[in-house]
């Protein structure tokens, strides 16, 4: 089923449940998910004090687009600071974190597969 059509509605009322792997203080709020290319559009929460190191960086066989709306991180491979306004774009395989937030931070995120361009 392709993602859902929703009219405009309160992100509050979206409930944050934790994420897979599961790490102490991230969570993820799933705005829309299509279950037949496991596109999903989330909002990713890191609580202040967050540090996903214990998971090392990661890499997946997907499209990542991410907005960061709230807060910041430290990236701890870069060993750099990212803010409310900064944004990305991965491509499947690319490596990306692991992260520590002190303050917490929310994050708009696009997950999608691209046919044949894998």
């Amino acid at each position: 089923m392709a993602k859902p059509e929703y009219e405009f509605g309160p992100t509050s009322a979206v409930e944050f449940t934790p994420c897979n792997p599961p790490v102490d203080g991230l969570s993820e709020a799933i705005l829309a998910r299509d279950d037949g290319s496991d596109a999903v559009t989330r909002i990713l929460k890191f609580e202040p004090g967050t540090d996903t190191s214990p998971n090392g960086p990661l890499r997946h066989d997907f499209w990542e687009e991410v907005f960061i709306f709230e807060g910041s991180f430290v990236d701890l491979r870069l060993n750099r600071t990212f803010r409310a306004g900064d944004w990305a774009t991965r491509p499947p395989g690319m490596e990306h974190g692991p992260w520590l937030s002190s303050e917490g931070a929310k994050m708009f995120e696009v997950r999608y597969y691209q046919k044949g361009r894998e």
